[in-house]
């Protein structure tokens, strides 16, 4: 199946502390994202970087928090950029610390409600960025976007988000990060994350067909959010939150080979890429082999399967 792919370069770095993330949309396109895509069959649109507008003061009443100002403008510029990508074809949102999802999903869910359908979220990630800007002990904003998805409150300051996405329709997937306030507010909204423990026990397939089967039965959309750390730093050292035990190569490409025969995903972001920590771009190679798989690349042909 080819898709209409539209490419949309998001250079944040303001939502942690570790410069450099903000040079990966430039590392996904050195290392050949949009030539792999049409190889595949795709057609491919290049939109560029986007660019926010001048940040307008804003002070958290949490003192750790960093650059809020920064990330609001992000957000309102991100929303729109990604809703216009996703009326337009299946928009891959080029990061940027991870930060940026509180704008491309924030745009991909105002689209999922143009068109009257439920909008799901695969979080394929270490850590399971449950935090609110008021609970944050780091200040980093990255560690907030799926509490902003989940309509959770604190975040006054941004955007209402445009139809905050119930629990049941998120999968915080591949987890071995999550910090005490992170797992109480997780308990207190009965979200419970697929993490690596239970991946050992029951192996990736089953909890993730579990998943894309709940999407499929709504005729939902998904969009998927791949941070570098989901994938273990042996292979993928190219990011500043490492967390050892992570998804290994087969691991990695199994979950985006059973993506791309599910049929449902609608939107990506790659995030959390930084270059400047990279071993002769081998991270970025890693990330752009990744999404070749979700968009169709097989090592095998094999007829489709019922996901």
């Amino acid at each position: 199946m080819s898709q209409n792919c539209i490419l949309v370069g998001a250079p944040v770095d303001s939502g942690q502390s570790n410069p450099g993330c903000l040079m990966g949309p430039a590392s996904y396109r050195v290392a050949g994202l949009a030539s792999t895509l049409e190889e595949l069959g795709c057609s491919v649109s290049d939109r560029g970087d986007v660019v926010p507008r001048r940040p307008e003061a804003a002070i958290s009443a949490n003192p750790a928090v960093h650059s809020l100002a920064e990330a609001i403008a992000w957000t309102q510029a991100l929303s729109k950029a990604a809703q216009e990508a996703a009326s337009a074809g299946f928009p891959i949102f080029l990061g940027g610390d991870h930060s940026l999802a509180l704008g491309t999903v924030a745009g991909v869910a105002a689209h999922a409600k143009q068109q009257q359908r439920p909008l799901f979220v695969l979080w394929l990630d270490a850590h399971s960025d449950f935090h609110t800007p008021m609970t944050t002990r780091s200040g980093n904003l990255h560690g907030t976007p799926m509490a902003y998805i989940a309509g959770l409150g604190d975040f006054d300051a941004f955007p209402p988000f445009p139809d905050p996405v119930p629990v049941e329709r998120i999968c915080l997937f591949g987890i071995r990060s999550v910090d005490p306030d992170e797992r109480k507010a997780l308990h207190a909204h009965g979200l419970t994350p697929v993490d690596m423990r239970e991946l050992d026990e029951r192996g990736f397939v089953a909890p993730l067909r579990g998943f894309l089967e709940q999407v499929r039965a709504a005729n939902g959309l998904l969009h998927v959010s791949l941070d570098v750390d989901f994938l273990d730093p042996s292979i993928a050292p190219a990011v500043g939150t490492t967390v050892p035990g992570g998804a290994t190569f087969r691991e990695g490409h199994l979950v985006m080979e059973m993506l791309h025969e599910s049929g449902l995903v609608s939107s990506l972001d790659l995030v959390e890429l930084n270059p400047f920590l990279d071993e002769r771009g081998r991270t970025a190679r890693l990330m752009v082999d990744l999404t070749a798989s979700l968009m169709g690349r097989k090592v095998f042909d094999r007829a489709n399967r019922s996901i």
